[in-house]
């Protein structure tokens, strides 16, 4: 039996801006779910971890390349979480990511996880850019430039 080849084109979904909002997909899993059957609290921000990086990816910001060239990486300094309403296995929940503010050694990002018209989780993070020793420092300038390329206002 010879080895099947995936197809050329196939890479994982990373969602897509339209206009300034960046816009990513997740399918609930019943590994995401806890025993009541509803998604398990923590999951969602693992959910708005993936997509505040695809979100940056498609900004060109290419995170392990600064991280391994020794110039920094962004880390969580704050985080305003909401539950509004639960999701369960099966649903299809999609992440709008808004960044909403850039300074030169950080970045505010609003996400809201919805499921069709259903508001069911918002977080507003606040990140900043870190030295190899954890102290603030500025951003590369290419970030800054790429971030004002989709800045809203708040």
């Amino acid at each position: 039996m010879t080895e099947a080849k995936p197809p050329a084109d196939l890479a994982p979904f990373a969602g897509r801006f339209v206009d300034r909002t960046h816009w990513f997909a997740v399918r609930i899993y019943y590994e995401d779910t806890d025993f009541s059957g509803i998604v398990y609290h923590a999951n969602y921000l693992r959910f708005c971890e993936r997509a505040r990086t695809d979100m940056l990816r498609a900004i060109g910001i290419d995170q392990r390349a600064t991280h391994e060239a020794g110039i920094g990486t962004y880390a969580i300094m704050g985080m305003d979480i909401r539950y509004h309403l639960p999701a369960k296995f099966d649903d299809a929940l999609i992440i709008a990511s808004r960044a909403t503010q850039i300074r030169a050694a950080g970045c505010h990002i609003q996400q809201r996880v919805m499921r069709d018209d259903d508001l069911i989780f918002t977080a507003d993070v606040k990140a900043a850019f870190l030295n190899p020793k954890g102290r603030p420092t500025r951003q590369p300038k290419q970030w800054v430039e790429a971030f004002n390329s989709v800045l809203v206002s708040e």
